[in-house]
């Protein structure tokens, strides 16, 4: 077990380095396009000015439309402890605690769509079974890459699983995890966190109702969610085993960082995938998750 202050580190990094990574993405749209971009630490400017707003809430809005986003942060928060950083570790670690994060990834979600469907509007309805039903072929790609990593290293504990697989099967797992990422985090092309074009809207959607401190936590635990998936991808296929504790810190962030920009170049050269299409592109990522899988397996036996 970590000291308290130890686990206080640690909580401070997700709640204060999460918000950087959309920022970095957007300067890289930016720079592709050719255009300055709004600041890298523009997310922290938004969720300090939603924090001083007031809330405006539907009459047809129950208690859960604000209890939703603050039990889906808290579940996300939850979730990002029990991730390791490096050779740092995890806050929170223990035998099957990657089930545990899958289920706290699950309930984020069903609390956000639980609160967009709070205010009685068809429209968010439409964004939340949108969500959901995306998210069903992307859970499945995640427990396939869950497993490949639990075969691989014969543990269900995040700090020993997150031992990278060698050859093709980690270019298998990289693949299939960057593109779960992409859906998990609703990017392109997925969904376009940026549009505003109703017919295609899907995460954006379900918090057009929300605002002030409640947009602020939905917005900062988007940050987290995202932060999380790229520490996932980084640690499950770069190996640091034999690095210090300084170089392991510093491969991490460049890995982060690398992950990081090659979202921001995946929305600025890639179009939003019609939605006929993306149940294809998710049993892309299931199979390269689930060809790791047998990999692992086989190179077990």
């Amino acid at each position: 077990m970590i000291s308290f202050l130890g686990f206080l580190l640690r909580l401070a990094f997700w709640l204060l380095v999460a918000p950087l990574l959309p920022g970095i993405i957007n300067k890289v749209k930016a720079w592709v396009a050719g255009r300055r971009g709004p600041p890298t630490l523009q997310l922290y400017y938004d969720l300090a000015k939603l924090w001083r707003k007031g809330v405006v809430l539907s009459t047809l809005a129950s208690p859960g439309f604000v209890a939703g986003p603050a039990v889906a942060w808290v579940a996300l928060i939850s979730a990002a402890m029990l991730m390791p950083l490096g050779a740092a570790g995890g806050a929170l670690s223990f035998r099957g605690d990657v089930l545990l994060l899958i289920y706290l990834l699950a309930l984020a979600r069903f609390c956000t769509a639980w609160a967009a469907m709070e205010t009685g509007s068809a429209f968010e309805g439409m964004g939340a079974a949108r969500e959901v039903s995306y998210a069903v072929l992307s859970e499945a790609a995640l427990f396939a890459a869950v497993l490949a990593l639990g075969i691989h290293t014969g543990s269900v504990s995040l700090v020993t699983m997150l031992s990278p697989m060698a050859g093709a099967g980690a270019l298998l797992l990289a693949a299939g995890l960057f593109t779960v990422l992409l859906a998990e985090n609703c990017r392109v092309p997925f969904d376009d966190p940026n549009t505003h074009l109703e017919l295609t809207m899907i995460h954006e959607v379900m918090v057009l109702d929300h605002s002030g401190p409640p947009l602020a936590v939905i917005l900062h635990g988007a940050s987290v969610k995202l932060l999380l998936f790229t520490l996932l991808l980084v640690q499950a296929v770069l190996p640091m085993g034999g690095l210090s504790s300084a170089g392991a810190a510093g491969a991490l962030a460049a890995g982060v960082l690398g992950v990081t920009v090659a979202v921001g170049l995946v929305e600025s050269l890639m179009a939003r995938l019609a939605f006929r299409r993306v149940p294809l592109l998710l049993t892309t990522a299931f199979l390269f998750c689930l060809f790791a899988l047998l990999m692992a397996w086989k190179g077990g036996a």
